[in-house]
């Protein structure tokens, strides 16, 4: 199946109308959900208002047709009017925030990161590091502590050499930076 350019003019205006992915796939005919929800994407309509006026409307025609209160033709023919006649303020439905779609080849925002190191963590690193043997790859050995400091593209690249802590790669200051307890990475996520 191709999108041809008639196909995507009635993606484009059934999405518009608010219209469910699901109706869109079953009126265009040969695609899933799925696909018509990746073109919307791709398209950049994925941020339609959802508001309850939608259903206020439908719900106010099926009123109308339990109980007409006007003759059945003016009800069928007319029944947009009599929406927008009703005295009751529009509701827009509370939906959570969604997720910005940046189109391919931008730039992300700056994100806060779950793995920010905490002030008292990053004090005691940097008091170590003053400490820090500094010492090359070469100089590495099972017991100095491997953590790597600066870029490796420079000539002020080192690694800590302080002893390592029992059954770690690093020191103690160290391994409280790079291991930290699954509870504490979930808090940072939330």
């Amino acid at each position: 199946m191709s999108w041809t350019d008639e196909r995507v003019e009635l993606l484009k205006k059934m999405w518009g109308e608010g219209q469910s992915a699901s109706q869109i796939a079953k009126e265009l005919g040969g695609v899933t959900r799925n696909a018509v929800i990746g073109k919307v994407h791709r398209l950049g309509l994925s941020n339609r208002a959802t508001t309850t006026t939608a259903n206020s409307a439908s719900k106010t025609e099926a009123k109308a047709k339990a109980a007409p209160k006007a003759p059945p033709k003016a009800a069928k023919s007319d029944p947009e009017p009599k929406v927008e006649m009703e005295t009751k303020p529009a509701i827009v439905a509370t939906t959570p925030a969604r997720r910005q779609i940046i189109p391919a080849g931008q730039p992300l925002p700056p994100q806060p990161s779950a793995n920010e190191i905490s002030p008292e963590a990053l004090a005691r690193v940097n008091e170590v590091e003053k400490k820090a043997k500094k010492i090359s790859l070469l100089e590495l050995t099972e017991r100095t502590c491997k953590w790597p400091v600066g870029d490796p593209a420079t000539e002020d690249f080192w690694f800590c050499g302080l002893p390592t802590q029992s059954g770690k790669p690093y020191c103690e200051a160290h391994v409280g930076v790079a291991f930290q307890p699954m509870s504490t990475r979930r808090d940072r996520r939330r």
